[in-house]
């Protein structure tokens, strides 16, 4: 899983107005928690751009006074209006507890029934993925190369190494329909054999 470092700078008071004074300076309050006790931080609005705008899934290491702690991001919070980041979770990883992520569905190969003239449609495009940190995937690979007109893929299809999806088993990843040019081509057909 790829790593995206970012420092951090502990946070003396703990409130509203310092929490302004913090965004008016382009950082953000943060929290680390999963340890042995909460840290209240401060972070960089621009360090946290890779990070939260991104469709990929990334462990987080953040640097506080020289120290540095690996983690994800837990929960992010953002301004109704402006949506502009106002705070940001971070849950503390440790290589012998599992932890919870949503990690990107990446489809791979070329489905017949697509070829055929099907209509592709990705319901799922992440998924709750359980494991340790040293085997958290960076993307769930969908193959779609037997995917004919009809035909889908469900979570209980997805098997992982060293890794769990949490989705519900019956939960559609991604099925091939038939689009309106194929309901055409197969009315026409019919027709004409009558």
């Amino acid at each position: 899983m790829k790593t995206i470092a970012i420092s951090g700078s502990p946070r003396e008071n703990v409130g509203k107005r310092d929490a302004k004074e913090l965004r008016y300076e382009g950082k953000v309050p943060a929290v680390l928690y999963g340890g042995t006790s909460q840290q209240h931080l401060a972070v960089v609005i621009a360090d946290l751009r890779d990070v939260i705008y991104t469709p990929e899934a990334n462990f987080v290491e953040i640097e506080v006074n020289g120290a540095k702690t690996k983690a994800i991001v837990k929960d992010t919070q953002f301004h109704p209006l402006t949506d502009v980041l106002m705070h940001i979770d971070f849950l503390q990883l440790f290589d012998d507890k599992e932890i919870v992520m949503e990690i990107p569905v990446k489809l791979t190969g070329t489905s017949p029934g697509v070829k055929m003239g099907g209509k592709m449609v990705q319901k799922l495009r992440k998924l709750r993925v359980k494991a340790l940190p040293a085997s958290m995937p960076q993307t769930v690979e969908v193959s779609i190369s037997t995917l004919e007109v009809g035909g889908l893929v469900r979570v209980r299809d997805i098997k992982g190494e060293g890794y769990v999806i949490t989705n519900t088993p019956e939960d559609t990843i991604v099925s091939v329909g038939m689009s309106r040019a194929l309901k055409q081509a197969e009315t026409e057909a019919a027709k004409g054999k009558k």
